[in-house]
């Protein structure tokens, strides 16, 4: 704890994001067509969210394995299908899906009436770990949502040991132990986090086994950082694209809502020893899960050798800024064009218009009194350096903005279409707002 990162405040906390930052169900027609199924269906579930107490109802993604993680392989044509089991309507909202106009909530995509059915197909260009969730209309709902991972292997092998999924969510309990969804008054609330459903788990490792760790913040709204204490982090792909390998300052991880992280760990520790995973909600430091270095004999002599970079997914190497068009986006504030998803209208005018094939810049300027997160659906984007000569070396489609702060992103308009923006104040009790822009 003594460790600088793990005494932040929580505007140090959002300063370090930038700088830091299954075995598929298969249907029927998807099966016959040679393609691999998701089968999502949205109904009323349990949380163990109270040690020794009674499970708390909840809204979940059920799948027909209970398995956490779906894997799939890039390059699959995804049959996508979603059933509605619960009393309101329902919508699958993703991250790190690019360039899939058909998948785009509230736009291609209309919310699923109680008892209804919605199918569609979603290509997996790219490798990474993914998101899909029906939080996008959750606001003020009866239960809150959980969210699940989806990962997608890469066409070429990667030397890694382990590969696990970190889904880490929190949940707001109440003194009688129901738990409230975002958009409600938190007040006398208590703040529970869970990895993968449980609560601090522990993660078995052998001495000098290389663990790939997929870190995703499925938080309503919070700012989180994750530190692996002892050991060297790797970061070697951010919100599903790789980037340029580094090693996190202090073993920590700065993960806005909705970021995903893919970091390599090698397992240096003794054994019989555990490593403590700690996280940093801007508030406290609590440890939430552990790697066990197990007794068995190391896995090899020594640790392997700093890893490459990731195969890439085929984003554009450079960006034309100087022929690029220019937006001014204000956040935060007074709602002004941005409403709540419920109020979604796709008759609204878009926030621009740009043509397939050119370079988009967007000034992201936060007029709130605390942090908000942005959302870029379809593209992922560059953060610029202050300067706008340059970008930070990998790519994002979420970033986390101090208030009164303004941060550059710069994207490739590779993919005609309609898609999303959204905008979130870092406070359980916030809207969540959206807007929406289009290719052509």
């Amino acid at each position: 704890m003594a460790d600088r990162i793990f005494q932040l405040t929580r505007r140090e906390l959002m300063a370090g994001l930038g700088a830091a930052v299954l075995s598929p169900a298969m249907s029927r027609t998807a099966a016959a067509q040679g393609r691999p199924g998701l089968s999502l269906q949205a109904k009323a579930g349990v949380a163990a969210l109270r040690p020794g107490g009674p499970e708390t109802p909840i809204w979940s993604l059920a799948t027909p394995s209970p398995e956490t993680g779906l894997r799939f392989k890039r390059g699959d044509q995804l049959e996508v299908t979603l059933g509605n089991d619960l009393p309101v309507p329902a919508v699958l909202n993703w991250r790190g899906i690019d360039g899939v106009p058909a998948a785009e909530p509230l736009l291609a995509r209309t919310s699923v009436a109680a008892e209804a059915k919605d199918s569609f197909q979603v290509p997996l260009r790219h490798a990474g770990i993914f998101l899909c969730d029906i939080g996008l209309l959750g606001d003020g709902q009866a239960r809150p949502s959980s969210a699940r991972a989806l990962v997608v292997n890469e066409s070429e092998p990667v030397t890694v040991d382990r590969d696990e999924v970190f889904l880490i969510e929190d949940w707001r309990l109440r003194p009688d132990g129901t738990a409230i969804a975002p958009g409600i008054d938190p007040k006398d609330t208590a703040a529970v986090y869970t990895i993968n459903g449980r609560s601090s788990p522990d993660i078995p490792v052998r001495a000098n086994e290389r663990v790939r760790l997929r870190f995703i913040n499925a938080f309503q709204r919070n700012v989180i950082a994750i530190k692996i204490e002892g050991l060297d982090v790797r970061v070697m792909a951010l919100d599903s694209q790789p980037s340029e390998p580094f090693l996190a300052r202090n073993g920590a991880l700065v993960l806005a809502p909705g970021t995903r992280v893919d970091a390599f760990v090698d397992a240096t520790a003794p054994p019989g020893s555990t490593t403590p995973i700690l996280l940093h909600d801007g508030k406290e430091a609590r440890p939430i899960a552990r790697l066990v270095t197990s007794h068995e004999p190391p896995i090899r002599a020594a640790p392997l050798p700093s890893a490459p970079p990731l195969p890439s997914n085929g984003l554009p190497v450079r960006l034309d800024l100087k022929g690029a068009v220019r937006f001014d986006v204000a956040l935060g504030g007074p709602p002004a064009d941005w409403v709540m998803p419920v109020n979604f209208a796709a008759s609204a005018p878009p926030v621009f218009r740009a043509r397939a094939g050119r370079t988009v810049v967007l000034a992201l300027t936060n007029r709130a009194e605390i942090p908000t997160v942005f959302h870029l659906h379809g593209h992922h984007f560059r953060l610029l350096d202050r300067l706008d000569d340059g970008w930070k070396p990998f790519w994002l489609d979420t970033l986390a903005i101090d208030p009164g702060q303004t941060q550059r992103i710069a994207f490739a308009a590779e993919y005609s279409g309609r898609w999303l923006m959204e905008s979130i104040a870092t406070d359980w009790a916030a809207p969540r707002l959206v807007r929406w822009y289009n290719v052509e």
